[in-house]
């Protein structure tokens, strides 16, 4: 690629018509099919050149396309045109420095950040429309996931501060960021489905979110509405089906060498939980489903006790382990998975990527949490949503329990 400037032209040729063509069909009056091209092949034959002269020249060429931005734009003062915002200058400049970034880079970066400009280009009305749509809360959500992440995260030590060499700061708060990302992503599909969505849709969006706070939620709509039980019995059953495959997520991304051995018996409880919950979907009729708002999943109270919750967690494993051998773990696995199934699982997927538990006894705990997180929510189910749901609770809840213990029984070590 380095020795053939022709290739380089032609792909930067192309870039230049992509974004030209999306400029000329919306109408711009400062760039188009024509403009496009010539500006991403002027920085890449200023790439050329910096290449074979001096660096300078990308700044001279810079600073030209700049110049020719100015004079366009002070024609159309002078003629007092209709200004439509600076969204096309924007694309200049980038697609300037993209074509320059053809002979130092990778072109398959400028191709994907063209592809991504493009896109943004083109969806104006839709991304406005999106834009229109947020409420406070989500903004807040959006805002505090940022503070979360891009803020808190970098400037937290790199250094644990404990005996088991466990309590590391950035290392905790890295499995914040995680879990906060995942509840995003499922609150902003509620907000993306609306109001309105399909028992399973519903379910799918709780178990993304929190199959605790969706058993919760629907166990209340079944003590207030007995006809609703078998809906709010689907709901509840998928939640939790969809939890355990976030369980195997945050084993992926957190134990990507051990996920095979981890997740073989967690996939065989959960094809028991997907059978389950597709009988039981045949006897559900067609039609809406109200889900439950949902809270802020990024509430930074909220992250801080995860956080706090998750560092506990790490500490008591590391500590039993230690004392007590497994027999310590297997208590810590119970306890943790009444309340929470994501402190437990991303504390033994850590501890098993860095060898301090076997993989066999890893998806052991994980699968007790789990156990332990079903008859948690079960009993809820049948103390707050009443007799009706409480009978459908305990028998699906049941099998799916009994599963897990014959599995942690017969499967090979």
């Amino acid at each position: 690629m380095e020795n053939n400037p022709f290739l380089l032209l032609g792909i930067s040729l192309g870039l230049g018509l992509l974004v030209g063509l999306q400029r000329e069909y919306a109408s711009s009056k400062t760039a188009g099919i024509r403009t496009f091209p010539l500006i991403t092949l002027t920085g890449t034959i200023c790439g050329l050149l910096a290449k074979a002269l001096d660096g300078w020249i990308i700044v001279a060429g810079f600073l030209g396309v700049i110049s020719l931005l100015v004079i366009g734009n002070s024609q159309k003062i002078r003629t007092k045109q209709e200004g439509s915002g600076i969204t096309t200058e924007a694309a200049v400049l980038l697609m300037y420095a993209l074509g320059a970034y053809l002979v130092f880079g990778e072109p398959i970066v400028a191709v994907v950040l063209t592809g991504v400009t493009t896109v943004l280009l083109h969806f104006k009305t839709s991304l406005h429309g999106w834009v229109k749509k947020i409420g406070e809360q989500d903004l807040r959500a959006i805002m505090q996931f940022i503070l979360i992440s891009m803020v808190i995260l970098p400037v937290l030590p790199n250094t644990s501060y404990d005996l088991y060499n466990v309590l590391n700061p950035r290392d905790i708060w890295l499995m914040v960021v995680l879990i906060v990302a995942i509840s995003l992503c499922g609150y902003f599909a509620y907000k993306l489905f609306g109001d309105k969505v399909g028992a399973l849709m519903g379910g799918i969006l709780g178990g993304l979110i929190s199959s605790t706070a969706t058993t919760v939620s629907y166990a209340k709509i079944a003590a207030r509405n007995v006809t609703g039980s078998n809906f709010a019995a689907f709901v509840i059953l998928t939640a939790s089906t969809v939890s355990l495959v976030r369980v195997l997520i945050e084993i992926r991304i957190v134990s990507p060498p051990f996920f095979m051995k981890l997740a073989f018996p967690l996939i065989a409880e959960l094809a028991v939980m997907i059978i389950l919950t597709a009988i039981f979907s045949i006897q559900q009729h067609n039609g809406d489903f109200e889900m439950q708002e949902q809270k802020n999943p990024a509430d930074l109270k909220n992250a801080v006790m995860f956080g706090l919750l998750y560092a506990i967690i790490r500490f008591l494993s590391a500590a039993a382990n230690d004392k007590f051998g497994n027999e310590g773990l297997y208590v810590v696995s119970i306890l943790s998975g009444l309340t929470d199934m994501d402190a437990i699982t991303l504390s033994t997927a850590k501890m098993t990527d860095q060898k301090n538990i076997e993989a066999a006894l890893g998806w052991k705990l994980i699968l007790i949490a789990f156990l332990s997180n079903l008859m948690f929510k079960g009993g809820m189910a049948m103390i707050i949503g009443g007799r009706v749901l409480g009978k459908k609770i305990a028998f699906l809840f049941g099998i799916a329990i009994l599963t897990g213990l014959a599995i942690l029984f017969i499967w090979p070590s």
